[in-house]
């Protein structure tokens, strides 16, 4: 994307040196008493800007887009025609100055996303029989165990397998405090190791890392042009016939074309309309850097819109995965003894119950056993040997085959929404693990915020049964329920909710997909989410956390109202510029001046939508 853009860059220099090289030589011309000289150097250095800007507005006209633009050509143009080549070169350099402006502007708001381009890493440094070796990372395969050197941008999404690994997540998250990952945790592609080495084993090829995704979601985001970029194009034909009939009703008042020349030059806010595109741009980047990614102006226009919010239960209000809430241990048994038999026999499985198990007992500090003889029953359990006791973890009724005939014992019910293991020792029921999906810590802080910034109604709109959904609402005080959905009943609410108002869906799995994408905007957790829901969606959180979202309405809000004092401010002051020159108290080279002070303004204020 930057590639394409250097010859833009290139030519707004040259264009801009050509104006003022000719600004300059011709006052240097004018002071030594050489008056023709310069105001044919003046006429000189107008002629590539106007060439230029009337070859973008006949592209643009092809195009059906009829912008502001045609007045500032119109200003160099009379201005040559009625002998003041001076005013036609400051008009001149007013433009080229805009779009250098601008363009500088883009750049610089584009920093946050252009950064995380550049940390792409290309190779990496596997173990193999002969030792270490730098491969490419299109070559990695999952299992591959890597060494990530401090300071390495990690490659691929892995699992630490050395003790622990301290990594500095900020450059797609935000946070500035490194994070500490232990042994098993998973560390996402494009973060920085910042302690010392440690090995990483390979959990999905290069191409279908999370980095990976991030990336071609920014490249797309670069790409896309915003409703709203040309903001101030929406006034352009009526801006235009008003400046046409000042500078007329001047030119008849006075008999004087000056008078009118003065008007058009005053009327030239060519800066103006791209003082618009750069407030979006910043919003985008103050997005990326809080590891939110927009894709586009108009994904950030629609995201300060929305006044409904259907939201998606799993990996969104919750976390996504099973986890360990509550163990029930039977007469003779204690529950950590428990635990460690079933994460024990667990580990020869790959069931996303048994990874939830071993993390539980690895977070309690308990010793695991390999175990032997282990048989698993697809989908029902699995059976085998752990220090010498029989041990089966499974489902009710799997566990109900391997309890003897005086291993039975009364267990107590649990709650409807929680998942159970069942734990069978020697032919004795042992115990129950129950897992539940628990609640984001910052689920409810969310929601207040979103009701804050204008979200007047939330849906929960999950394919999870009613019962296991319907504490979440009640704890978050949800408006609506709508349960059991298949993905196109997600989309049937989404599009009922429009009713109400234009629809903020967020999800994270591949059934959300249809719904994300029917929304006004679709929103994806992307950090941990599938790719068909990123690709989808208009917005991505880069990040697991929830509250980046209320941030990112945040940012949309105060982006819009700063494109919008552009524009009102902007072309208001053009305006009573405009009548001042009509009344003849300005002259063409004066209100050329105080047209280029408006504009460089706008472009200023506009640039305060990259801070917070």
């Amino acid at each position: 994307m930057e590639q394409t853009r250097r010859p833009i860059w290139s030519s707004n220099m040259a264009l801009l040196a050509a104006a003022l090289g000719g600004l300059s030589a011709g006052a240097l011309l004018y002071l030594v008493g050489g008056r023709g000289a310069a105001s044919f150097v003046w006429g000189l250095a107008t002629l590539p800007v106007l060439l230029s800007l009337l070859i973008q507005i006949v592209t643009s006209l092809r195009r059906g887009d009829a912008g502001l633009d045609i007045i500032a050509a119109l200003s160099m143009s009379a201005a040559l025609a009625f002998g003041e080549p001076l005013a036609g070169n400051v008009v001149a350099l007013m433009y080229a100055g805009g779009q250098f402006l601008e363009n500088f502007a883009e750049r610089r708001a584009r920093r946050e996303m252009t950064a995380l381009l550049g940390r792409v890493a290309r190779t990496a440094m596997k173990h193999g029989p002969d030792g270490l070796q730098e491969v490419a990372i299109e070559s990695l395969a999952p299992g591959d165990r890597l060494l990530i050197r401090q300071g390495e941008v990690l490659p691929v999404d892995g699992v630490v397998a050395s003790r622990s690994a301290t990594i500095d997540t900020s450059a797609l998250t935000g946070e500035s405090l490194p994070v500490t990952v232990e042994s098993g945790g998973e560390a996402l592609s494009g973060t920085t190791a910042i302690g010392p080495p440690f090995d990483l084993t390979v959990l999905r090829p290069a191409a279908d890392s999370a980095y990976a995704g991030i990336v071609r979601l920014v490249e797309s985001a670069q790409q896309s042009k915003a409703p709203s970029v040309r903001l101030a194009d929406r006034y352009a034909l009526w801006f235009l016939a008003l400046t046409l009939l000042l500078s007329g009703g001047a030119w008849i008042w006075t008999g004087d074309p000056i008078g009118a020349l003065a008007v058009l030059v005053v009327a030239t806010p060519c800066p103006l309309i791209l003082a618009v595109p750069v407030a979006i741009i910043a919003g985008i980047s103050r997005a990326a850097g809080v590891g939110v990614l927009v894709k586009g102006g108009g994904a950030l226009e629609a995201l300060g819109r929305a006044r409904v919010a259907v939201l998606d239960k799993t990996g969104t209000l919750t976390h996504g995965r099973a986890g360990l809430s509550d163990i029930w241990a039977a007469p003779g048994f204690e529950a950590d003894e428990i635990l460690r038999l079933a994460a024990s026999l667990d580990q020869a499985s790959t069931h996303v119950m048994a990874e939830a198990l071993i993390e539980a007992a690895r977070a309690r500090s308990l010793r695991l056993s390999t175990p032997q003889n282990v048989l698993e029953t697809a989908g029902a359990g699995l059976a085998g040997i752990v220090d010498g006791h029989k041990v089966a973890v499974g489902g009710s009724i799997y566990a109900r085959d391997h309890v003897g005939d005086n291993g039975r014992i009364g267990k107590p019910a649990f709650a409807s929404g929680a998942a159970t293991v069942d734990v069978v020792v020697d032919g004795t029921l042992a115990g129950v693990l129950v897992l539940a999906d628990p609640m984001r810590g910052d689920a409810a802080t969310v929601i207040q915020r979103l009701r804050k910034a204008g979200i007047d109604r939330i849906v929960l709109a999950t394919g999870d049964r009613a019962a296991v959904a319907r504490p979440l609402v009640e704890a978050l005080r949800i408006d609506a329920l709508k349960a059991d959905l298949t993905p196109q009943e997600k989309v049937d609410v989404v599009l009922e909710a429009r009713k109400i108002g234009p629809v903020m869906m967020v999800g994270d799995g591949v059934n959300d997909a249809p719904a994300l994408a029917v929304a006004d905007v679709g929103v994806a957790m992307g950090a941990r989410g599938a790719a068909a829901s990123s690709e989808s969606a208009d917005v991505v959180l880069l990040v697991d956390r929830l509250d980046r979202l209320a941030d990112a309405i945040g940012i949309s809000h105060r982006s819009a109202k700063i494109a919008m004092q552009s524009v009102v401010v902007g072309l208001g002051l053009s305006i009573l510029a405009m009548i001042a020159a009509a009344l003849g108290y300005l002259q063409p080279l004066q209100g050329a001046l105080l047209q280029e002070a408006i504009d460089v303004a706008v472009i200023l204020n506009a640039l305060r939508a990259l801070r917070g």
